[in-house]
């Protein structure tokens, strides 16, 4: 009896049918990079992409942001037609452009148009990071500008989502350009009273960071998003210095005064709308 009691005895373990495997649908759930946890992926969207578990805020792409932020069946998209050439013969650029088109269902990085927030019209601008990581070419830079300034001749006021990971490299210089010719047009909407809102997501970086998304009368942030012009190893070479755990964040930023605010995104339709209401011609809706 003691020797059965002690005796080592085979385990064997089953392992799906690859039909089995089938069965899950994919997408189904989704871990967050921040905790580990696992969630249905119902579960993230319900709650705005942001983690039930430790508050992480997940990405969301322009559609989902302009659902979530503005109100239903008032958005009216303006040059969706507008799509990258390869001024600079870039090698296999064009296909990378396509490639990104079918993945993300856009033809560029940026979705501009026409909405309301609590009855309020806006102009407004949302960067995707699906679409070259949210990178900044021409085309971004024609239709941000060409939002500011209907903004300017509408006399509504502009807001902008980013995230991007700075100027698009395939297109060189004239990528460059569009951080000089979005700030004149923000300097022409400011100079005729317009208002401008900023609102920084993950990631915000690069040429991006520093023309544009830096400009607003407001500019706001996600938590833990990262903000920044150059490179945290770059930035520590150069000055030969170790740089603070939570340098280039939303939070580093508020606290030496680069942000007004850091906005929960459950917060970002409430604080948005107040300040509309605010600079809306007396006070009020009309």
């Amino acid at each position: 009896m003691l020797r059965d009691f002690f005796s080592k005895k085979k385990r064997y373990a089953s392992i799906p049918r690859q039909e089995a495997k089938k069965d899950v649908p994919e997408g189904l759930m989704q871990k967050c990079p921040n905790c580990q946890k696992i969630f249905y992926r119902k579960e993230l969207n319900r709650n705005m992409n942001v983690c039930p578990h430790c508050d992480h805020h997940h990405r969301l792409n322009a559609y989902e942001r302009l659902e979530h932020i503005f109100d239903e069946d008032t958005f009216e998209e303006w040059d969706k037609h507008m799509i990258s050439s390869n001024p600079l013969g870039f090698p296999d650029y064009d296909e990378k452009l396509e490639k990104d088109r079918l993945k993300s269902d856009l033809n560029e990085a940026v979705v501009t148009g026409r909405a309301q927030l609590n009855g309020l019209d806006t102009a407004v601008a949302v960067m995707d990071a699906r679409f070259r990581m949210g990178s900044m070419g021409s085309v971004v830079g024609e239709k941000i500008t060409n939002a500011i300034e209907k903004a300017r001749k509408e006399k509504i006021p502009f807001i902008i989502f980013t995230a991007s990971g700075g100027a698009r490299m395939q297109e060189g210089v004239l990528s460059l350009m569009q951080m000089g010719k979005t700030s004149v047009a923000l300097q022409r909407l400011h100079a005729d009273g317009g208002l401008f809102i900023s609102v920084m997501t993950h990631p915000t970086t690069g040429g991006v960071s520093a023309s544009f998304a830096s400009l607003g009368d407001y500019n706001f942030a996600e938590p833990g998003a990262l903000i920044g012009f150059a490179g945290r190893r770059i930035i520590e070479q150069t000055i030969r210095e170790k740089l603070p755990d939570d340098f280039q964040t939303s939070e580093f930023l508020l606290e030496h005064g680069q942000l007004d605010r850091v906005l929960h995104r459950h917060e970002l339709k409430k604080t948005l709308g107040m300040v509309l209401e605010i600079h809306h011609p007396g006070g009020e809706k009309t």
